[in-house]
């Protein structure tokens, strides 16, 4: 088929995945293994089927919102990771559907405007 290795990486879970394209095509295909002590982790069996479709969209938080409006039940809620922000849910088929989504670098520590804290807030985790 001639695709080739675009991209790979490690999930915090432990997982692999790896990302392939075809020379004359846009889409990629991504490939995931996850160790056995991943809550994502199911046995191998002869047509086990689709694991997931994944989808890349501008805004992880309003997708997740809006699939699940319209009946995908929530799996994970959005999180980031790395330079990503991620969600999952699935369909009325129990097929897992990603939402994928860049997030924008923030500006360099001497340009940003400090936040204002209160003591409410103050020490926690942003």
């Amino acid at each position: 088929m001639g695709m080739k290795v675009t991209r790979r990486g490690r999930m915090s879970h432990g997982g692999i995945w790896v990302e392939l394209k075809s020379p004359d095509s846009e889409q990629r295909l991504e490939l995931n293994w996850y160790p056995t002590d991943s809550k994502f982790f199911t046995r191998y069996r002869k047509g086990e089927e689709l694991d997931h479709l994944a989808f890349r969209v501008r805004d992880v938080n309003q997708a997740f919102r809006e699939i699940v409006a319209k009946g995908a039940h929530p799996e994970v809620e959005p999180f980031k990771e790395d330079r990503y922000a991620f969600a999952f849910a699935s369909d009325p088929d129990g097929i897992w559907i990603e939402l994928i989504g860049r997030i924008k670098a923030s500006p360099p520590e001497e340009t940003r405007t400090p936040r204002a804290t209160s003591p409410r807030t103050a020490g926690e985790a942003r």
